[in-house]
């Protein structure tokens, strides 16, 4: 690591389980590009982290691994102090939430209301029980008067809450949100940020919009090149304007951190 702008004093609480811990993650694609170079990530639950990054820095493979979608060359992963590996992945599964940038990656039933209730369905949710998740989470992103309605039929900002509302319906531990606001206009890019702040909860959040971090998570981590390169308060991080530029990083113009 080549900076780090904050350091973590004091003792773990031995007892706790972080709610996620990565140990010298390695991963290299089939073309032999290695895309991770031993991460090492500890989030304690309740933690909202913002993971940072120039394209191609590992952010998006790193986010892939933390539900087994991708299985790492070396290196050890664990959520909620379960480890992820092949045995575990259903539970793990449950456990992590995955909302990837495009929604449309994720919901292909007709109507909403179907498409939040699929993932506790996969997991065995039925009757009652079923109901009431989709109800809790088309009550937590605003979207209750839409179950009815088809997906394709929505604006681009209610499909993305949509998808947070079918992962939320999970009930998962850990949420990971990959570029959240890409695509949105402002007025939904609000809307949006207000449901996160609102449902809270452990989160990772990859993004490329630094003011969205710095809004939503007090944590960022930055990652270049396949390792994590800084770590520390979102608002520190931001302010450095060298350690900004040289990992291709910038603000919009004319934006301040407070």
């Amino acid at each position: 690591m080549d900076r780090v702008t904050e350091q973590r004093a004091g003792p773990r609480e031995a007892l706790t389980a972080p709610a996620l811990e990565i140990s010298g993650l390695v991963h290299a694609y089939p073309d032999g590009h290695r895309a991770l170079r031993g991460v090492d990530l500890r989030v304690e639950p309740g933690e909202r982290v913002a993971v940072l990054g120039p394209n191609g820095a590992g952010k998006t493979t790193l986010t892939l691994h933390l539900n087994g979608v991708l299985r790492p060359a070396s290196g050890r992963l664990t959520v909620g102090g379960l480890a992820v590996s092949s045995k575990n992945l259903k539970e793990i599964r449950r456990r992590v939430g995955l909302v990837f940038q495009d929604p449309d990656d994720q919901l292909f039933m007709p109507t909403v209301r179907e498409d939040v209730a699929f993932g506790p369905a996969n997991f065995g949710v039925r009757g009652s029980e079923l109901d009431q998740r989709v109800q809790e989470a088309l009550e937590a992103v605003g979207m209750t008067e839409h179950a009815q309605r088809s997906p394709l039929r929505l604006s681009g900002g209610q499909r993305k809450r949509v998808a947070l509302a079918a992962v939320l319906a999970c009930r998962p531990e850990l949420l990971v949100l990959d570029e959240p606001s890409a695509n949105l206009e402002p007025v939904a890019r609000r809307e949006l940020a207000e449901v996160l702040l609102a449902v809270g909860g452990t989160t990772l959040m990859v993004t490329h919009d630094l003011p969205y971090a710095l809004q939503l998570c007090p944590r960022s981590v930055i990652i270049d090149d396949g390792r994590v390169v800084a770590d520390g308060p979102t608002a520190e991080l931001l302010a450095d304007e060298e350690l900004l530029a040289q990992h291709r990083l910038e603000l919009p113009f004319g934006f301040r951190v407070p």
